[in-house]
């Protein structure tokens, strides 16, 4: 297996437990130096913040591990297509390259809804797509499925 898969696979592992609090199933983690700092799952149900995503909550741990804002030697893995408050906040901490799971047509700022590398900031992320594309689409086809089910055709999450 990839490293790049197996970091992947981690991040799918908290999208699943995600999944399990019933909220949006994204997962992500953060390497440095080849070892997980950090690792995350949205809470924005569970906690009742719009902040909650998993990038964000990730971002923090990482910060608290390393004592730094700056992340710059870091990596981080997601399951699907950061929006853009998530790009914001990897921009700020200065996040050397992220690794994408599945693109997210509906909020998307990697390329999906827009691409924020079409912007002048004072640091530029590196992105790779389409890591265990097919796993990472499935989780999230599959709650809003189940969702869709118990709601009676709505997506809306509680």
């Amino acid at each position: 297996m990839l490293e790049k898969e197996k970091f992947m696979k981690e991040a799918l592992k908290e999208a699943k437990k995600a999944y399990k609090k019933e909220e949006i199933p994204v997962g992500a983690v953060i390497i440095k130096d080849g070892e997980i700092i950090a690792r995350a799952h949205n809470l924005k149900e569970s906690k009742n913040s719009s902040t909650a995503h998993a990038e964000i909550l990730a971002i923090e741990k990482a910060n608290k591990k390393l004592k730094a804002w700056r992340l710059e030697n870091c990596e981080m893995f997601i399951t699907l297509e950061p929006c853009m408050m998530c790009m914001g906040a990897i921009i700020n901490s200065r996040i050397k390259k992220i690794y994408i799971g599945t693109m997210d047509p509906k909020t998307g700022a990697c390329e999906s809804v827009i691409d924020i590398r079409n912007y002048k900031f004072n640091h530029v992320v590196q992105i790779e797509k389409g890591i265990l594309k097919e796993e990472c689409e499935y989780i999230l086809k599959d709650f809003f499925k189940m969702l869709r089910k118990r709601n009676g055709g709505k997506n809306e999450t509680k």
